[in-house]
């Protein structure tokens, strides 16, 4: 915790605009490094008091996260769609550590939101952090959606392809496979089909046809025996 939340305390002390705001920075980070139970309480006050700027929720939220005191929950799934990335990524960090079964429901609602897909890319780093039973079908879903040409969140639909890679479930392995014909996802998706055991002539059976048509190839084959690799229908 300690890099992340310098690097979180450094960046909102150049968001400080008052005496007044110093004055509150310094009582969170003596709350911090007291962490005691009444400095958690004070700490999970702060998140519902009324006009609390963003920065204060922020930091309360991140250390009670890491200490896995569940009041944080709500502020940091908050933050975790926030439209700055830095915030998604403080807040990613700390519900990784938080220990709450709501978190992955969370992430995978908002990685298969299509309104929300720009703020995804935490959400979806987070599912594959957790290893949950929601991560392996909501990073599939997300990914399939983003298999298209010209798509601006290609750097989401390349968290997705290495976090499957990750998890290791062969669930995977047609929709990998589709997206080795993506230029920006090729290597990658090789990668990821490789430690899922997937073999070269598979894959390049399967990313020929650059689409969905290469996924369906994958699925007809990944089941049935190693022969099939070869082409033999």
């Amino acid at each position: 915790m300690e890099e992340e939340f310098h690097e979180l305390t450094d960046r909102v002390r150049a968001e400080l605009r008052s005496p007044q705001d110093l004055v509150a920075y310094e009582r969170l980070l003596g709350l911090a490094r007291k962490n005691t139970p009444a400095g958690r309480e004070e700490l999970a006050q702060m998140l519902v008091a009324v006009e609390r700027p963003l920065w204060a929720r922020e930091i309360a939220a991140f250390i009670l996260g890491c200490a896995g005191d569940k009041r944080a929950f709500e502020t940091l799934v908050l933050l975790l769609n926030y439209r700055d990335p830095v915030r998604c990524a403080t807040a990613a960090h700390a519900l990784g550590r938080l220990g709450d079964p709501r978190t992955a429901r969370a992430a995978a609602a908002l990685a298969t939101n299509p309104l929300r897909t720009a703020y995804a890319l935490h959400p979806v780093r987070l599912l594959a952090e957790l290893r949950a039973p929601q991560s392996v079908p909501a990073l599939i879903a997300t990914l399939e959606r983003l298999l298209t040409p010209h798509t601006p969140y290609w750097r989401v639909a390349l968290a997705c392809v290495e976090g499957l890679g990750a998890l290791g479930d062969r669930r995977a392995v047609p929709t990998l496979a589709a997206a080795v014909g993506h230029p920006r996802l090729a290597a990658a998706a090789a990668a990821s089909l490789a430690r899922l055991g997937v073999h070269e002539d598979v894959r390049a059976d399967a990313g020929g046809d650059g689409g969905d048509g290469g996924a369906d190839g994958a699925g007809g084959r990944r089941e049935g025996p190693a022969s099939d690799a070869t082409g033999r229908r």
